[in-house]
């Protein structure tokens, strides 16, 4: 049970009150041993026991009374927060809104999304519970901004759907740098979210150091979760894996290649319409399913003569979230992949510009080019896809020349040169060589996504059978685990970076370091997506993932299809076609919001560990409030608990009484005259 005015229990210690009423009244008079009232005592000691339970009922239900009569004042809530307002009106509250797509999911029987319900559910309960100041964190701007009220929280613009993902760590981390620069007092955090891992990204080492930074905060700091983290059973998306324009004699078709997902639940057999559109024309093809996955490869769809590029979309029918029922893209005349290699060492930079060399496509072309470190300043970098960089880190001024390519979206790799020296690269840096004893397998690595993940048809790369014979170890800056070796030491890292996508790899295709080129398989595929992903802001056109970060302004883009529901400055985050100084962009969710991966409530409790710390399940659709006040039970309990001791106050009804015994009574007041 909680309470809104927990203050006015204080006053529960009136429930005693008849009781020491009935002490005092009992004080009041002296006893005096009378004879003949001694007589009647005697007489009537037959019906004692039930007087004597009568009277401690009358007690039971004055005292019942006033309980509740306090309880009442004290407004007692019901509800899935236990001890959600124990500590009375708080003096900020916070609201954290995951807008990510897998929040539009809908209710199978109708109703508003996850999202929708978790903002008017955090309203009305918000509303109850009051508050001096309210601040909103979208999972979008990520900022804090202040609510002039709670009432707004529904219809905020920025608490609309979205197709971004959400990062809960750096919005509690928005949250926790509003709490110490504004110096508020005690705190509420509450977070709408369906708990899917990659917005929590629990195993990314910032939890530990969001914990400490809240638990040394000197105010008290509430957090509860709204949690909807029921799957989408048998939910169906679709995502486009490849665009490409191919000319044909004196015409020109589209080859486009998408993959169809069903996420948990789904069984049996399908056949799925899809349907294209071009610019306006439009075509559907059936796509069977019969398990989780369907692809469909290179569909053709003929363009007109002259067609040079475009945009289009490909839609599946409308299911229980609507965020994931289609993807947008653009495509033009195949642009060429270009590598510069910089080394140190040419012979061993030979087996990379190989995989950089051979095009996984006849109508792709790709080149390499190997440089020394101090002929990067002739490299026309608008033309560059991948740059594969094995020697000492940058200098200050050719990282400059680097950091502006990967801001334009380009792709890098960075080898250990043969001896590290003290440079940092984006806070990494390398530290030392070492030789493990024997040669070193990889222990795990990431097959779910960037450069190990497994190929289309869910195979996986062979990845544990290469093996590492030196290594040379890195540290600094914020990197995420793709390889690692045994015992823990990673081996390949994606750093984290606005712009494009930069690795560290620990070791070289050389011979004495790694089998990565003999067992040339996988520096092939890291090679080429690597070149692939760089080679997206190559061109007039350019897939997006929605909130990636871009070197134009997004408010000066201009919406060509897709986007209703957004604003201007928030386009990035909103799937659709825009236009950008002439470039055509297409904006989807990424690749993470496939993943149906909800983190088990221990795992969420975990990462809060230490903390003031609850949550409640709720369902989209859900129209119940999260809690409701039951004072007006106790008012009634307190109107029953006085009927009832009237009742019991009530004198039993006189029975008639039989002859003789009015004789006795005749004779008895004569003796006693």
């Amino acid at each position: 049970m909680s309470f809104l005015q927990p203050m006015i229990l204080a006053a529960l210690p009136l429930v005693a009150l008849p009781i020491i009423i009935h002490l005092i009244n009992q004080r009041r008079y002296q006893t005096i041993r009378w004879a003949a009232m001694m007589f009647l005592l005697a007489a009537n000691r037959m019906s004692r026991g039930y007087a004597r339970i009568r009277q401690w009922l009358i007690m039971a239900m004055r005292m019942a009374a006033i309980a509740g009569l306090v309880v009442a004042i004290s407004r007692p809530m019901a509800g899935g927060w236990l001890g959600l307002a124990g500590g009375g009106k708080a003096d900020t509250t916070i609201i954290l809104v995951d807008r990510s797509p897998s929040m539009q999911q809908a209710d199978v029987g109708g109703g508003g999304s996850k999202l929708s319900t978790g903002l008017t559910q955090l309203a009305r309960t918000l509303a109850t519970l009051g508050s001096n100041r309210w601040v909103l964190i979208d999972s979008v701007d990520g900022h804090p901004r202040e609510l002039e009220s709670i009432d707004e929280l529904p219809r905020a613009p920025a608490t609309g759907p979205s197709s971004a993902p959400a990062d809960i760590a750096g919005m509690l981390q928005s949250a926790r740098d509003y709490i110490k620069d504004n110096k508020v007092g005690r705190t509420e955090i509450w977070i709408c979210s369906d708990d899917r891992a990659n917005d929590w990204s629990p195993d990314g080492g910032r939890w530990p150091a969001l914990r400490d930074a809240f638990g040394q905060l000197p105010q008290g700091v509430r957090f509860h979760l709204l949690s909807y983290a029921q799957p989408a059973r048998g939910n169906l998306s679709v995502r486009v894996t490849e665009a490409r324009r191919r000319k044909t004699g004196d015409t020109a078709e589209l080859l486009l290649s998408l993959r169809l997902t069903r996420q948990d639940g789904g069984e049996g057999r399908q056949s799925i319409p899809v349907a294209f559109e071009i610019e306006g024309s439009r075509s559907v093809v059936d796509v069977d399913l019969a398990g989780p996955f369907a692809e469909l490869k290179d569909h053709r769809i003929p363009l007109e003569k002259g067609k040079e590029r475009g945009w289009g979309r490909v839609s599946i029918p409308a299911d229980s979230n609507l965020a994931d029922n289609d993807f947008w893209f653009t495509f033009e005349p195949p642009v060429e992949r270009r590598a510069v290699i910089v080394t140190e060492e040419p012979t061993t930079a030979r087996p990379i510009e190989l995989a950089a060399s051979i095009s996984p496509d006849p109508n792709i072309p790709c080149a390499a080019e190997v440089l020394a470190p101090d002929q990067i300043a002739g490299v026309d970098w608008e033309r560059v896809a991948l740059l594969v960089w094995q020697a000492p880190l940058p200098d200050e001024a050719s990282a400059g020349t680097i950091q502006a390519f990967l801001r334009r979206g380009g792709s890098a790799i960075f080898l250990p040169p043969r001896s590290p020296d003290a440079n940092a690269f984006l806070g990494v840096r390398w530290t030392s060589w070492r030789e493990p004893t024997g040669d070193a397998p990889i222990e795990g690595w990431r097959a779910d996504e960037d450069l190990l993940a497994n190929t289309q048809s869910g195979a996986s790369l062979p990845v544990g059978r290469l093996q590492v014979r030196r290594a040379c170890e890195f540290s600094g800056g914020k990197t995420t685990a793709l390889a690692t070796l045994k015992g823990g030491s990673p081996l390949m890292a994606r750093v984290e970076n606005p712009g494009g996508a930069v690795y560290f790899c620990g070791t070289t295709p050389a011979p004495g370091d790694s089998s990565f080129a003999s067992g040339g398989i996988v520096l092939y595929v890291m090679v080429q997506r690597a070149m692939i992903a760089g080679s997206s802001a190559l061109g007039t056109t350019r897939q997006l993932s929605a909130g990636e970060t871009t070197h134009d302004d997004p408010a000066r883009w201009q919406r060509i299809a897709g986007g209703d529901e957004a604003v201007s400055t928030e386009y990035a985050s909103h799937r659709g076609v825009y236009d950008s100084g002439g470039k055509l962009l297409a904006v989807n969710r990424p690749a993470a919001e496939e993943s149906a991966s909800v983190l088990a409530d221990g795992r969420v409790d975990s990462l809060f560990r230490g903390l003031d710390f609850s949550r409640v399940d709720g369902r989209a659709g859900g129209t119940g409030s999260l809690i409701q006040e039951v004072w007006r039970m106790f008012l009634v309990a307190m109107i029953v608990a006085l009927v009832a001791e009237a009742g019991l106050c009530l004198p039993r009804i006189a029975r008639p009484s039989a002859p003789s015994n009015h004789a006795g009574a005749a004779s008895f007041a004569g003796a006693t005259s």
